[in-house]
């Protein structure tokens, strides 16, 4: 969520938005995503304004992407539900808006579920409801002073997500409390309490609430106050339960996200392993102290994954715990350099919790649908790089379009700066790499053109830490034409970051300064694009 400023007048779409938005159908895809920085395998809205992923669940085949959408710029306004529909996570089908503004305010944050049982009473025909769950945000409340502005409210459809109902009682969750950041509730199904469990965010710390049948709801606890880092507003939180892989044990992990407050500045995922009952969330005794004295743990450090959180109703036979995030920072999102669209999400990714040295750990993992888009396999040969080695003719493309596994062999005394450098004709380079010195992997994008339209764009170089051990760094990249993603050592770490060239990079190189390097081999494959020409 945004909230810096109300534009003025906006107070008027309260009630008149729902017969004035030129968004009243799909997005014209005239354009053929063409233009300069306009990702190439990443969603991206087809014109406007987009950030927070909202609602997402699987059912009947089909994956169910709802966004925070402005259809009338390329600024933050106000806030309706954006809706694209896959059947593979990868390609992507706009759809018709399916939540605006009405006189309880602006369509925030939320989630949605597939109501199974029909507890809501809302399903028509024995089929089971799908029910949103979202934040309404009064501007005119607002603006008038007061506090209790935010609230939450459901929806329903009974046609497999194409149109959607409000509900008639809304709020469900008034503000009673009168919090000014009282939003993004995640909702889940706990099958031992048999009840649905509501979580989200009270500025700093977070709410649970419970619910037989999704309107009524009850508070029962809060988490967080004394618990991570509270250096900015915390924002869209997600509850849900991991398998510890290699162990007969599962834990709960509660994702956070923060804006300000990263490791690399402006808005970040921090989250939080434990226990949940039904009623408390409760930290794992190792992992509090890791989050004690405002010392966080990170999903991504990257500046640009904020907002993710995952898809519910995901079949039991799949079983895989599905996230998306927002590929943006509130830091500079409303100024980038695009001009008919703003914001893409980050590819999507698979969670998995295991035991490492330093304790339990989220590893994320691109997922294994992206493998249809690859359009070739090259081998690249284990060899010793002392300076740089231009991959670019083994690649067999000229188009920075594509997903790269790299691993590197690291000697005692080595202290190599290592990694993957992009380039063009121009001189502007991108550079995302491990320094063996630190044991730090790092994204260099300060020399990777346009960084003028922010000051808090390309001042620094953002670090991440490694938590693999062992002497093999395994970097798996992906690389579309404005954005870089790294799962190293398997996803134990990742970082994810955008950047704006002023012509596309067309040169890929792999270096090393500070002494050479093992290149052990790797892979690389083209990717072709999921948009239509």
């Amino acid at each position: 969520m945004y909230l810096k400023c109300i534009l003025p007048g906006l107070a008027s779409l309260l009630l008149g938005c729902l017969s004035c938005s030129s968004a009243d159908h799909p997005p014209s895809e005239t354009a053929h995503y063409q233009e300069p920085h306009r990702p190439q395998f990443h969603f991206s809205p087809a014109a406007h304004w987009m950030n927070d992923p909202n609602g997402m669940f699987y059912y009947e085949g089909e994956y169910h992407l709802f966004y925070q959408y402005y259809p009338d710029s390329t600024v933050w306004g106000p806030m309706h539900w954006g809706h694209a529909l896959s059947t593979d996570l990868v390609h992507w089908e706009h759809l018709p808006i399916a939540l605006y503004p009405d006189s309880l305010g602006y369509i925030f944050s939320g989630s949605a579920v597939v109501d199974w049982k029909n507890t809501s009473g809302l399903g028509v025909d024995g089929r089971p409801p799908l029910v949103a769950i979202f934040t309404y945000h009064d501007p005119v409340g607002e603006k008038a002073g007061r506090n209790d502005f935010q609230y939450q409210g459901i929806a329903y459809s009974n046609d497999k997500g194409r149109s959607w109902t409000k509900y008639s009682g809304n709020p469900v969750v008034p503000n009673t409390e009168a919090i000014r950041d009282f939003r993004d509730p995640k909702v889940i199904w706990h099958e031992g309490m048999q009840r649905w469990i509501m979580v989200f965010a009270a500025y700093d710390h977070v709410k649970f609430w419970a619910s037989d049948d999704l309107k009524s709801w009850e508070h029962l606890s809060d988490f967080g106050k004394e618990w991570g880092v509270h250096a900015g507003v915390w924002e869209c939180p997600d509850l849900f339960p991991l398998r510890v892989e290699g162990a007969d044990e599962t834990k709960w992990v509660l994702l956070l996200s923060i804006n300000p407050g990263s490791p690399n500045g402006g808005s970040g995922t921090q989250y939080f392993v434990g226990d949940f009952d039904g009623k408390d969330f409760r930290l794992e005794d190792s992992f509090a102290r890791d989050v004690q004295d405002e010392k966080g743990v990170w999903l991504d450090y990257g500046r640009d994954n904020y907002a993710g959180v995952t898809w519910s109703d995901i079949p039991p036979e799949d079983g895989r715990r599905l996230f998306i995030g927002w590929m943006s920072n509130w830091d500079y999102a409303q100024v980038v350099p695009t001009a008919t669209w703003r914001s893409a999400m980050t590819l999507p990714r698979t969670l998995t919790l295991r035991q490492t040295e330093n304790g339990y750990r989220i590893f994320s993992q691109p997922v294994h649908e992206l493998q249809g888009l690859r359009v070739a396999e090259r081998e690249l040969n284990a060899q010793d790089v002392l300076d740089t080695l231009n991959i670019t003719a083994a690649l067999g493309s000229s188009a920075v379009l594509m997903e790269l596994i790299l691993e590197f062999e690291l000697t005692e005394e080595g202290s190599a700066d290592f990694g993957l450098e992009l380039s063009n004709a121009l001189g502007e380079r991108y550079r995302i790499g491990y320094q063996a010195a630190t044991g730090q992997y790092y994204s260099d994008r300060t020399q990777a053109g346009a960084v003028s339209f922010s000051e808090k764009f390309a001042g620094q170089v953002h670090t991440a830490p490694r938590i693999a051990v062992g002497s093999t760094v395994k970097l798996h990249l992906f690389l579309d034409v404005a954005s870089a993603e790294l799962f190293a050592d398997d996803g134990a770490t990742v970082l994810t970051d955008i950047f704006f060239p002023s012509e596309n990079f067309d040169q890929v190189k792999v270096y090393a300064d500070h002494g050479g390097v093992k290149l052990l081999g790797g892979k690389a494959f083209p990717l072709e694009p999921i948009w239509e020409r």
